[in-house]
C-alpha cells in the first residue's frame, strides 16, 4: 500500500485540529494506517524547538535564526517521522509544513521566498504534500477564535496587518498549485467545514 501525505494549514483559528481529528478518524474507518503530527514539532527534538519558536523568552529572534530553527525541526521530523510513515504505507496526516513558512515567515516577516525554497529543496528533496487542505477564513474571525483558546503566542501576538499578509500568502500559494491544494470555507460552523473535508476525503480513497 502506497502512504500519502496530507497537509492541514491555514491562519490561528482556522480549526485545524478539530478537523484533523476527523481527518484520522475517517481514514482510519476507512482502513488506513494513519499518523497524525504536526510542525514545528513532531519529534522530541522538533518540541523543543517548538517551544522556542513560539514561546517569548526570545521575542526578537533575528528572521533568519526564526526560519533556520524552522527547516531544522522538519529535517528532523521527516527523518524520523514523515518519511518512515510513508515508506510503510501509513498515511500522514500533519497540522501545518512548508507552506506555512512560505505563508508566515515569507509573506508575514517579509523573507524573500526563493530564500525559502532553497531550504525546501535542501531539506525535502522531492518529497512535497500529495494533498494540502487550506482552511480559509476572515483574519478578524481567526484572531477571535483563537484568542478564545489560549495566550498568544509569539506569532498569535502579530497585528492584523501581518496575518492579511499570511492568508494572503496563503492563496498564492494555492493559485499556484492548484493540483495539490484544495480550499475549505472555514467561515462555516464545524459541521459544515466537516462535511467539505469528508467529500475531499472520500474523492481521493474511493
Amino acid at each position: 500500500m502506497v502512504g500519502r501525505f496530507i497537509v492541514a494549514d491555514g491562519i490561528e483559528g482556522a480549526g485545524k485540529t478539530t478537523q484533523l481529528a476527523f481527518m484520522h478518524e475517517y481514514l482510519e474507518q476507512a482502513g488506513y494506517s494513519v499518523v497524525v503530527t504536526r510542525e514545528p514539532g513532531g519529534t522530541t527534538l522538533g518540541e523543543e524547538i517548538r517551544a522556542l519558536l513560539l514561546g517569548h523568552r526570545h521575542d526578537g529572534m533575528a528572521l533568519t535564526t526564526e526560519t533556520l530553527l524552522m527547516f531544522a525541526a522538519r529535517a528532523e521530523h521527516l527523518e524520523r517521522v514523515i518519511r518512515p510513515a510513508l515508506g510503510r504505507g501509513d498515511w500522514v496526516l500533519c497540522d501545518r509544513f512548508t507552506d506555512a513558512t512560505y505563508a508566515y515567515q515569507g509573506g508575514g516577516r517579509g523573507l524573500a521566498l526563493e530564500q525559502i525554497a532553497d531550504l525546501e529543496t535542501w531539506v525535502q528533496g522531492h518529497l512535497r504534500p500529495d494533498l494540502t487542505l487550506l482552511f480559509d477564513l476572515s483574519v478578524e474571525v481567526g484572531l477571535a477564535r483563537a484568542g478564545k483558546r489560549s495566550a498568544a503566542d509569539r506569532f498569535e501576538q502579530e497585528d492584523q496587518a501581518f496575518f492579511e499578509r499570511v492568508r494572503a500568502t496563503y492563496w498564492e500559494r494555492a493559485l499556484q498549485n492548484p493540483n495539490r491544494y484544495r480550499i475549505v470555507n472555514a467561515n462555516q460552523p464545524i459541521e459544515a467545514v466537516r462535511r467539505e473535508v469528508e467529500s475531499i476525503l472520500a474523492a481521493i480513497t474511493l
